[in-house]
């Protein structure tokens, strides 16, 4: 496989109306302790991937993203709405230091949305250096003349990167929709076209906060094109159907159990890989993405290590698209999505609410690299250890797959290959 073209674009639009958000002493910032918050993004990554279990098929989506976009919309929620958002995204944030002596030892607002944007900075450079492109890119579409803080504006710019762009949702949201959607069709190098429908904006919609991820590397360990082969592929149901499938044997990041094989695929630097897990019957998927919990991913990234291993892997491509509203209410995050949402902290009102979390992530695999892409929006709107022997991994049924930055351990992408030819 040569190259890892294109590996995540994600895209986030947060309509929002605000009160005054409290700045903190700029003395008083410091930076979190980045594994705790890479913990917690990692524990919301797996819990909506639990939630989106019971999606039939194929599935992708980066947790990355929709975490950025939200932390972005956090920064603006007060009370309740501000507790149940960092509860359910895992955000180790003080929202009661005054009142709560226990939380004294959490970061407030200021300094989890400077550590929180140090980890995209620090993305961002070492994606520039020349190994591989990585980039993270932030913005806010607001409401011309609607009187925003600009505390917010000015948190979002200093530590996600977010430019603040002026439009009329008022009297042209059709117009801002495709400036928006343009925008994020840009970012992802054209492969998520149209991401907020029609209707999804109108005259009530106020702030829209868009995040875009861009990834593209070459594989550390290329596969040669001319030793793919059609292989027989077997499906949770014990269909068979032939896929094109690449193979090599060459050392890879390893580890085996009596029940499924990891494999990690690194690119080039080493930096970020893809980690394959491959349940060992062919109609084990549902059972093992059970155990898929951050204490287990951890403990089984912990016992790979490099040795020979003989690797049969599919060429895949798959798009999905959620509406991750009802997902996020079930999750706990449901004031922002009502008419009781507190975002007073963007302008000094409580005037706005969640109406729409939308996520949409395109992904092929391929001899040449990988390309992938996502987008996610959300609308905020006015209420009115392995045996000796050389071990085969054949991916020839249903497994799961992340991508991740080894640096920081991030999980940026998670997917479920149920059918590489669906």
């Amino acid at each position: 496989m040569k190259a890892i073209k294109r590996i995540l674009v994600l895209s986030t639009v947060i309509m929002i109306s605000a009160n005054s958000l409290a700045m903190n002493n700029p003395a008083e910032k410091k930076d979190m302790n980045k594994k705790t918050l890479v913990e917690g993004n990692n524990k919301f990554a797996l819990e909506l991937f639990a939630r989106l279990q019971s999606t039939k098929g194929n599935l992708f989506f980066s947790p990355y993203s929709i975490s950025t976009a939200l932390a972005m919309a956090h920064a603006g929620a007060r009370n309740e709405t501000e507790s149940h958002m960092a509860g359910v995204l895992y955000f180790p944030v003080s929202v009661n230091r005054r009142t709560d002596s226990s939380s004294k030892s959490l970061p407030d607002r200021q300094q989890f949305a400077s550590s929180f944007g140090n980890i995209i900075k620090d993305l961002n450079k070492r994606g520039q250096k020349g190994g591989y492109t990585l980039t993270v890119a932030n913005t806010l579409w607001v409401q011309k003349d609607y009187g925003f803080h600009w505390e917010f504006i000015e948190l979002i710019q200093t530590n996600y990167d977010g430019w603040l762009n002026e439009v009329d949702f008022i009297t042209a949201a059709e117009t801002a929709r495709q400036t928006i959607n343009a925008w994020v069709e840009k970012k992802t190098n054209g492969k998520i076209k149209n991401l907020i429908s029609k209707g999804v904006l109108d005259s009530m919609t106020r702030l829209v906060l868009a995040n875009a991820i861009y990834f593209k590397g070459n594989w550390a360990r290329q596969f040669k094109e001319d030793r793919t082969r059609d292989a027989p592929f077997t499906l949770s149901d014990g269909q068979k159907i032939d896929v094109a499938t690449m193979n090599q044997k060459v050392e890879f990041g390893y580890m085996e159990t009596d029940t499924f094989q990891a494999l990690e695929l690194p690119y080039v630097d080493e930096e970020l890989s893809m980690v394959i897990l491959l349940p060992k019957e062919f109609d084990a998927l549902d059972e093992f993405e059970k155990t898929l919990t951050p204490e287990n991913l951890t403990q089984w990234l912990a016992k790979i290590h490099k040795r020979e291993v003989v690797v049969f892997v599919p060429k895949f491509k798959m798009t999905s698209q959620f509406s991750l509203a009802s997902v996020l209410k079930s999750m706990g995050m449901k004031d922002a999505f009502s008419s009781d949402a507190d975002f007073s902290g963007i302008n000094g009102k409580r005037d706005l609410f969640i109406s729409a979390v939308i996520h949409k992530a395109y992904v092929e695999v391929n001899e040449e690299g990988t390309e992938a892409a996502a987008a996610t929006g959300v609308v905020m709107t006015l209420t009115s250890m392995g045996p000796t022997r050389i071990p085969v991994f054949r991916a020839d049924h249903p497994f799961l797959f992340l991508i991740r930055d080894n640096l920081s351990g991030s999980i940026l992408f998670i997917g479920r290959v149920a059918n590489p030819k669906a």
